[in-house]
């Protein structure tokens, strides 16, 4: 007799002590209400927390074979910490939780059901989202309709990283090796069958936010030069407002000359101008250019995404070496 699916849960964690209980309980929770039907891991990744997250974490991986710790040497990042939870993962199917409960983890029951009937990502969609600022909503649905705009049609409005991926489909995905990473563009642009489920967020349960305003500006300029070139159209478009304003200026000054003989008298003012125009033109087209090309400086350096200080897990959970990156 076969043995059931493999379901691995990744869930990404910094300074998270706070709500680190009621976390260990809702996954342990969804575990046993899982089984048998599947057999399930959990690998809990700790990136560079400063407090004491990377405690817990190990006192759960050595009372549960279940889990395993990985423990980033420094804080890389939320997109960094969820694919060094994909490249250990093991299971059949993934899926991804955040360590603050905003995603209800007995939404996985529903996600699990649509990817038995055929679909290899399964996003989870906001219906409601609880306990966010106004701000938060309506920057929110701003950035991911302005991102469909500049032509990232792929990416699942009001989806975030509450998702459940095929194993075939984390194989695509740990070959796309890019520094700057949206991983709902990413798993969007794979092209995979796809389904949806609904739900509530909750607030978060404990903590605060982890996602400022300047790490969500952040987050905002890395999707949409990731998954888009229409910033730099853009340039061109400035350019070639601007120059036919200038021409049209230029054809005026020359009409009055030709047709009434009078001359503009020359002022330092319309030179003054036309000057900070262009250079504040050229300065915007330069800033746009120079984030392209430091995205390129950071590609081709080549650095890993992430780097791991150490990995807790007992003996009896299964071998705890990372799975080999794609080549």
């Amino acid at each position: 007799m076969s043995e059931p699916p493999l379901l691995t849960l990744v869930i990404p964690c910094y300074n998270e002590q706070e709500v680190f209980p009621p976390l260990r309980e809702a996954v342990v929770s969804l575990l046993d209400a899982l089984a048998p039907d599947l057999r399930t891991e959990v690998i809990l990744v700790d990136d560079g927390s400063l407090d004491a997250t990377w405690r817990l974490i190990e006192a759960f991986a050595a009372d549960d074979p279940r889990v395993r710790g990985i423990a980033l040497s420094r804080n890389f990042g939320h997109q960094q910490a969820l694919t060094c939870g994909y490249d250990f993962a093991r299971g059949d199917a993934v899926v991804t939780l955040d360590a603050d409960l905003q995603d209800p983890p007995e939404a996985v029951h529903r996600m699990v059901a649509r990817w038995r009937e055929g679909a290899d990502v399964v996003y989870a969609v906001r219906a409601r989202r609880e306990g966010e600022t106004l701000f938060k909503r309506a920057s929110a649905a701003a950035f991911y309709r302005i991102l469909r705009l500049a032509g990232a049609r792929q990416v699942r409005s009001d989806a975030g990283d509450f998702r459940l991926m095929s194993r075939r489909c984390l194989d695509a995905l740990r070959g796309m090796k890019e520094q700057h990473r949206f991983l709902r563009g990413m798993v969007g642009w794979l092209g995979f069958r796809s389904a949806e489920i609904v739900y509530d967020r909750a607030p978060r349960r404990a903590g605060t936010t982890k996602y400022p305003l300047r790490r969500m500006v952040r987050f905002a300029l890395d999707a949409t030069l990731s998954f888009s070139i229409l910033p730099l159209r853009l340039t061109f478009l400035f350019a070639g407002g601007l120059t036919a304003a200038i021409l049209s200026y230029l054809a005026y000054v020359a009409a009055r000359y030709w047709l009434y003989d009078v001359a503009l008298v020359p002022g330092w003012t319309s030179l003054l101008l036309s000057i900070m125009a262009f250079g504040a033109l050229n300065l915007v087209c330069l800033g746009i250019l120079g984030e392209y090309v430091g995205r390129i400086f950071e590609e081709a350096k080549g650095r890993p995404l992430y780097v791991v200080r150490e990995v807790a897990a007992r003996p009896d959970g299964g071998p705890a070496a990372p799975v080999p990156r794609s080549p």
